[in-house]
């Protein structure tokens, strides 16, 4: 039998890496949306891991308002760059107020004239058992931002995000070699192992 998930997000792009990196098998994920949550939930911790927590702790209470048990996980990531003091870190989603778009081009004009262009992305996982216990994952890629966008795949801040050990940015990368190496993806194993001892 399946293990039943219900994944605080409504991203696709943030599923399809999820179901990819779980490997599909025992595991069985569900949206917000799929779940009959549909709001916006509110990301106003100032950290990576307080923001996971408050989502994940969120949706169970949803979740057990409408009776119903699931096991509940959310996560959060952030692109952190040595040169801009960890920015845009927690606030990578909404660094400058307009897009995905407007996010590369705000960091690649701060990067303009630097010449340190070391970066980590990194990845918590919060995770919520039904009777209530919480759990957290890391996960963490170290790299460097590109001088330009390159590659078409993936989302976010993938088209400058070079990982260390490659001469590709995340978004030249089939998903699979992506996840492989990614934060989100050591995460979710991270959280696939401990899984597994549940089953």
């Amino acid at each position: 039998m399946k293990q039943k998930l219900v994944f605080a997000t409504n991203n696709a792009h943030k599923v399809e890496e999820i179901v990819a990196a779980l490997g599909g098998g025992d595991f069985s994920i569900s949206t917000l949306s799929e779940c009959g949550i549909n709001e916006d939930i509110p990301e106003t911790e100032p950290t990576l891991e307080g923001n996971a927590a408050l989502k994940a702790r969120f949706v169970f209470e949803r979740l057990k308002s409408m009776s119903v048990e699931a096991m509940v996980f959310a996560d959060d990531t952030g692109l952190e760059i040595e040169a801009l003091g960890g920015a845009p870190g927690v606030m990578s989603a909404r660094y400058s107020g307009s897009g995905t778009q407007g996010n590369i081009d705000k960091v690649l004009a701060e990067l303009e004239r630097k010449e340190c262009r070391i970066a980590q992305f990194r990845t918590v996982i919060h995770l919520i058992e039904p009777n209530g216990e919480e759990h957290s994952f890391e996960g963490k890629v170290e790299g460097e931002i590109l001088f330009e966008r390159n590659g078409d795949e993936g989302f976010g801040y993938d088209p400058i995000f070079c990982p260390q050990g490659f001469e590709q940015s995340f978004a030249q990368m089939p998903l699979e070699v992506k996840n492989s190496i990614s934060h989100r993806g050591r995460a979710v194993r991270a959280m696939a192992q401990w899984l597994q001892t549940k089953l």
